[in-house]
């Protein structure tokens, strides 16, 4: 007998019962498919971590001053200036692994353009600050060292304000708007970031020149940073020498001895990531063993109603080798039925999993990765768990005595 004939044998043997044979599968199905499902969303959530963090800027850390004390309570960072301006001059010129370093003052202010207003996030900064964030501008120009050093009244707008106070898709270049009633030229629209990891909007932002902020928008503290240090290192392979460039340096500048900690706080952002990663990467793995439970007590579940067929089918069997099928060809038929129902439910939970994977996606806004791989290995997976499971009634049927098997009831 060919494998041809055993498997169109097999499969009209399914087709006698196929609601029996369906809800065989099941096992099979649900585990194929939460193995897939699980594991193209947590490829993408990962794939969402690296997008919303390469937001952020590339090879990335941000400097932070220190905290206050107030009647033994301690404010978090940032709650007391503790950084200088000769401290970023110090970063730019004295950290050899420090490519660019800008700094950003940052305050929530009402901008008003002519029939529309919007309080969003205003920052001041310099030019350096859109290579340190990989920010391009989409349309106009961003500001330079000229404007600086004039302390033009130039702005750079995100899209989300641009869309508050001008309407979608418009493109308000030359046009005017007023921060805290000083008003402001439009020379420059921000190219879309989108959203962080906590759900911040990147883009409902606005950057004018740092001296035109501390003249016109919010008075400084002379020679104290009122505000965070962007640093960005010249490669990734650089990144934590950086951070430890910098930390000792601003400690010397600070005369901090060994047992005093710092006065600042320095956020690796590269590691941040790399910690959601590891969490996510972690849950998916949690998920994904927990669908391979699942597929083993679906081939449970193809062994016993193997052996329920092999037991309602004793008679066929013992017909079959009274005609002079040999005990390997019985073997092989169960083996192949066997196999071709944990096949059709691979097949049905690839079909499954890519279809709640879809939903999923679609539901929390994250994009689907479907791993080719992981479907090979989870249809063969399937498929091995088949012929395991059903190698013992595959067994026990050609281990059958014919004259046994013609008598039995």
């Amino acid at each position: 007998m060919s494998l041809w004939q055993t498997f169109r044998i097999a499969l009209r043997a399914l087709l006698r019962n196929k609601l029996r044979s369906f809800l065989t599968t099941l096992g099979v199905v649900i585990g194929v498919g939460a193995v897939i499902a699980m594991v193209a969303i947590g490829e993408g959530a990962k794939a969402n971590v690296e997008q919303a963090f390469a937001a952020m800027g590339t090879n990335l850390l941000i400097v932070m001053p220190g905290a206050n004390t107030s009647g033994g309570v301690r404010g978090g960072f940032g709650s007391q200036p503790t950084l200088t301006w000769d401290d970023l001059k110090a970063i730019q010129t004295q950290v050899p692994t420090v490519r660019l370093a800008a700094p950003l003052l940052r305050s929530n202010t009402s901008v008003v353009s002519e029939d529309q207003n919007w309080t969003t996030q205003v920052g001041g900064t310099t030019p350096d600050y859109f290579g340190v964030r990989s920010w391009p501008v989409s349309s106009g120009r961003a500001f330079n060292e000229s404007d600086i050093d004039a302390s033009s009244k130039v702005v750079v707008l995100g899209r989300t304000v641009v869309d508050k106070l001008f309407g979608p898709s418009s493109e308000p270049i030359g046009q005017s708007v007023r921060i805290n009633n000083v008003p402001f030229e439009v020379i420059g629209i921000l190219a879309a970031k989108g959203q962080s990891t906590t759900g911040q909007d990147y883009d409902d932002t606005v950057l004018i020149p740092v001296s035109s902020y501390r003249s016109k928008i919010q008075g400084g503290l002379k020679n104290y940073l009122s505000g965070v240090i962007f640093v960005q290192a010249t490669a990734s392979a650089d990144l934590a020498r950086a951070q430890t460039s910098v930390t000792d340096l601003l400690r010397e500048r600070h005369h901090l001895p060994q047992s005093v900690d710092d006065d600042f706080s320095i956020r690796n952002l590269t590691e941040m990531a790399s910690a959601q990663q590891q969490g996510t990467e972690t849950l998916t793995t949690l998920l994904a063993s927990i669908a391979l439970v699942s597929l083993l007590v679906g081939g449970i579940g193809i062994m016993n109603i193997m052996l329920v067929s092999v037991t309602e089918r004793t008679r066929e069997i013992g017909l079959r080798m009274a005609l002079g099928a040999k005990p390997h060809q019985i073997l092989a038929q169960f083996l192949v039925e066997a196999f071709t129902l944990s096949v059709m439910g691979g097949a049905l939970g690839v079909a499954a999993g890519v279809g709640v994977g879809l939903y999923l996606a679609s539901r929390f806004g994250w994009p689907l990765l479907i791993r080719p791989d992981v479907i090979g290995v989870s249809v063969l997976f399937s498929a091995l768990v088949g012929v395991g499971f059903g190698l013992y009634p595959a067994h026990k049927a050609s281990r059958l005595d014919p004259i046994d098997a013609l008598r039995y009831e």
